[in-house]
């Protein structure tokens, strides 16, 4: 069975190979708030910030600042390779590994002759599914979430008698529910099975795991109330998440369709073979069909993403290939030798077809990744050092922008977030869809030296070009309709040092934008360290070398 996780986690981490570093730059944003909390400086996007929970991945950040108590993360670079990308890297692969051995467990307990195959098998199918691969090794909490949807399966197949297994099952899905907020949803998966068994305790152990849970979420939940007055995260308010209409339940018709309708139902049918028999297979695979429902339901629940490749599914590709290996290979182990041939052909076909729609719909990611920490890190961080430096903007400056992960990592200012994630302000005039409000807090209070808007933000946020030169903004680089913007009355040398910047800048933003849209998106590669003050723009492509200059 080792022999067997490991090649199977193999294929996965071979698939991820091809990423490079490219860490996603949300994930940036958790990356900071380890930083600020390992330097003492408490749940803070930087240091002097007011506490906000611009993260909605706790469990996942407490394993990333355990890497940095031990010297693993945020601490320079591995082989010249910054250990920001290379150890959330390192622990997904982990969590595949630990997601593979619970599936291998759950196959040891239906067929325990089948056991290595169905986990190679899993393995394959999630290597195959690039969703799976992208979100896992982008630096968020993906891997951990899918992780823990195995470990609940592999706890309710082994059992769900006895306080044990209650409790048990309860602190996994506390677990999932701190990895990401839709993961409290497994906490119906106990007492859907329990009850549907009806045995004698079954409303007791029922009670029992949903009390246990209640009781530590209901603790967390209130400590998150006494630290930051809020019973969500900050993120949940600037995303606005309203309950889900009948019609939005469409997207898990999307998320199937990703995977391939063909694959999906050849899958289907063998577990509806499987089902209609009696054994230990059947009841594996009727065990793996709850949570995997559960995990489809919050899918289709949760407000669209903005990202591609559905980075909420993970749980859903964890769960869907192991009861599709379980019920493959089971279908296959007892069938006769033409039925196999058939088997093997339309599994062969079904592969193809959804593999190569697949492919289509992955091309626009592996052209241009998903905003990736270094670019931000490079193109706002020490883009934006370098204008205050030369702009002679005075100390404690601010800068006001949407994209901010490899910003807080890079920048020595003051930064306010235009998304909202990390400011209490912004997010709650999202939420109350109150852009006059935003405005006059961005432009009126706050009233920052630097602004950068850009794409749909400048409709959302309402920080359009007219509005920023009304508050006394000059563009030093156009994007589109939008772009950076300086307030020139905090400019010494005026006009003149103003034309002076843009002249800089031009060129060098002009190159790293068209490296970002037309030469795979910048994948990673933004050197060993990641500090504030660092000044450079990187361009390795010109230059052959980089340097980085921290102030």
């Amino acid at each position: 069975m080792p022999s067997a996780v490991g090649f199977a986690t193999l294929l996965v981490g071979l698939r991820a190979a091809a990423l490079g570093q490219w860490i996603v730059d949300d994930a940036a944003v958790t990356f900071a708030y380890v930083r600020s909390i390992g330097e003492g400086h408490g749940p803070v996007q930087q240091p002097g910030a007011d506490p906000v929970e611009g993260y909605s991945n706790p469990a996942w950040l407490v394993l990333l600042l355990i890497g940095r108590v031990l010297g693993l993360f945020d601490h320079g670079g591995w082989f010249g390779i910054s250990d920001l990308a290379l150890f959330p890297k390192l622990l997904a692969l982990a969590c595949v590994a630990g997601t593979l051995t619970c599936v291998g467990a759950m196959a040891r307990v239906a067929l325990p002759k089948r056991a290595p195959l169905v986990v190679v098998l899993t393995g394959a199918l999630l290597a195959a599914n690039y969703s799976y691969v992208v979100w896992s090794f982008s630096g968020l909490e993906n891997p951990l979430y899918g992780l823990l949807a195995a470990a609940l399966a592999l706890r309710l197949v082994r059992g769900t008698d006895g306080p044990g297994a209650a409790c048990g099952a309860a602190l996994i899905v506390l677990a999932a529910a701190l990895t990401r907020p839709d993961g409290a949803v497994l906490a119906a998966a106990y007492p859907l099975i329990v009850l549907l068994r009806w045995r004698r305790d079954a409303v007791r152990l029922a009670l029992l795991n949903c009390g246990v849970f209640t009781a530590c979420y209901g603790i967390f939940l209130l400590t998150r109330w006494l630290q930051f007055g809020l019973w969500v995260p900050n993120t949940a308010v600037a995303k606005a998440q309203e309950p889900p209409e009948l019609g939005e339940l469409a997207k898990v018709g999307a998320l199937l369709g990703y995977a391939g309708w063909a694959l999906v139902l050849l899958c289907a049918g063998c577990a509806g073979l499987v089902l209609a028999r009696s054994g230990p297979v059947r009841q594996v695979a009727a065990v793996l069909c709850v949570p995997l429902a559960l995990t489809l339901a919050a899918y289709g629940a949760l407000a669209e993403d903005w990202m591609p490749l559905h980075r909420f599914g993970t749980p859903v590709w964890v769960l869907g290939a192991a009861l599709a290996a379980l019920c493959l290979t089971a279908v296959w182990d007892g069938a006769r030798f033409r039925p196999r041939l058939l088997l093997g052909g339309a599994l062969a076909g079904a592969l193809t077809l959804s593999l190569s729609a697949q492919d289509l719909r992955n091309a626009g990611f592996r052209n241009e990744p998903t905003l990736s920490m270094c670019w931000v890190a490079d193109r706002y961080g020490r883009t934006f050092n370098s204008y205050a430096d030369q702009l002679e903007l005075a100390p404690g400056a601010t800068a006001a922008l949407p994209d901010l992960g490899g910003m807080l990592l890079t920048t020595r200012l003051r930064v306010v977030d235009v998304a909202g994630l990390t400011d209490r302000r912004i997010a709650e005039a999202y939420a109350a869809k109150d852009k006059e409000a935003l405005r006059t807090y961005v432009l009126r209070e706050v009233r920052p030296e630097l602004i950068h808007v850009h794409m749909a933000w400048l409709g959302k946020s309402g920080l359009t070009d007219d509005r920023l030169t009304a508050a006394g903004y000059v563009p030093l680089y156009r994007e589109g309709a939008g772009g950076d913007y300086v307030l020139s009355a905090a400019v010494p040398g005026g006009p003149a040092r103003i034309d002076a910047v843009r002249q800089w800048a031009k060129p060098r933003l002009d190159r790293m934008s068209h490296q970002k849209h037309h030469q795979g998106g910048r994948l990673g590669d933004c050197g060993a360290q990641l500090r504030p003050g660092q000044t450079e723009v990187r361009d390795a492509a010109a230059h052959g070398s980089t340097r980085e200059a921290a102030v």
